[in-house]
């Protein structure tokens, strides 16, 4: 069992990480490639990653000799280059005790160039910002676009329970069969775990290339990153097999999404039947679900009931329709 203990700091700094971080998705992706895994479909993913990774990649090898990772390579940003070079900017003494530690059971010394990481030198730095570009590019590069999508869904069901039910079961909509007990989120994991948060904060980022327990980055002077499993597992469908404009609409539902985008200009409920092409009732219990989740407001003008987007709602849609060029659908 895995217990973080979260203080009222902590509480205030939980966050869901507002979009996909590449080079924590690489390593998840890279984990589940090296996973022995009876599952027909991981072979057939295997053996095509495989066969397309450049030789420039081999390096990240001879840096996870094992099962673990060194844990400056657990970057959450928001961009290949921002990652990149924060994982430049690791403290040299941290950089020493991870390899010290990734190293430590592993017979034989590390590689060459591995040495020249752990003392220092800019042309192994180098060696390594190229295996982790080339890497990207060959692994997530193909898939990255609907990544972004599949994110972006996460990230609307979330605020949604959050908006609606509070942060106690969106803790446990983001990794099912967790809980929170007071001031500790209880989850299960591999090895039994006690985490002090000490105002830290916690970050959720989900992963769409592994099943299982969420794993743990734990950066000093960085909020703890909790990264859990947010779909079937692998393989992604290959560009161009899935409508992934849809991604909201899968949340929400395609007629309370048109009723989102509607709403940024006022509507009566008579208004918003006659657009979506539904009934008052159905436009009622529509614009109903939406208030509960705060994401519209409903106001009395005489006779009149009058609904508007709030700016939860706004926010949500800017963000999915920003990524998909959405439009509200044509339901006349």
């Amino acid at each position: 069992m895995i217990r973080i203990h979260l203080t009222a700091a902590d509480f205030a700094r939980i966050r869901f990480a507002p979009r996909p971080a590449p080079l924590q998705e690489l390593n998840v992706a890279l984990m589940t490639m090296c996973r022995d895994d009876d599952q027909w479909f991981f072979g057939r993913w295997r053996r095509r990653v495989l066969h397309s990774l450049p030789g420039a990649v081999r390096p990240l090898r001879d840096l996870v000799p094992g099962a673990r990772a060194p844990r400056f390579l657990d970057i959450v940003s928001d961009s290949v280059s921002e990652g990149l070079e924060t994982v430049r900017a690791t403290p040299p003494a941290l950089v020493r005790s991870e390899i010290e530690r990734v190293y430590a059971d592993h017979p034989g010394p590390a590689p060459l160039w591995v040495r020249g990481l752990y003392e220092g030198d800019a042309g192994a730095w180098h060696v390594m910002r190229r295996a982790q570009r080339a890497a990207f590019d060959s692994v997530l590069g193909p898939v990255w676009p609907l990544v972004q999508d599949l994110h972006q869904g996460e990230f609307v069901r979330h605020a949604l329970v959050l908006a609606e039910h509070g942060i106690a079961p969106a803790l446990a909509a983001a990794v099912p069969g967790s809980r929170l007990r007071g001031n500790v989120w209880e989850f299960a994991g591999p090895d039994p775990l006690e985490i002090e948060l000490d105002g830290r904060g916690l970050t959720l980022a989900p992963t769409f290339h592994r099943t299982g327990h969420p794993l743990l980055a734990q950066l000093p002077g960085h909020p703890l990153v909790v990264t859990y499993p947010a779909g079937p597992g692998l393989p992604l469908p290959p560009p161009g097999a899935g409508d992934t404009d849809d991604a909201l609409a899968a949340v929400v539902g395609r007629t309370r999404l048109d009723t989102l985008l509607l709403l940024a200009d006022e509507h009566t409920t008579s208004g918003l039947a006659r657009r979506l092409n539904v009934s008052n009732a159905t436009a009622s219990a529509h614009t109903a679900a939406l208030r509960g989740a705060g994401l519209i407001t409903t106001t009395r003008a005489g006779r009149a009931v009058l609904h508007r987007r709030t700016a939860l709602g706004s926010l949500l849609v800017r963000r999915w329709s920003g990524a998909t060029g959405a439009r509200p659908a044509d339901h006349r």
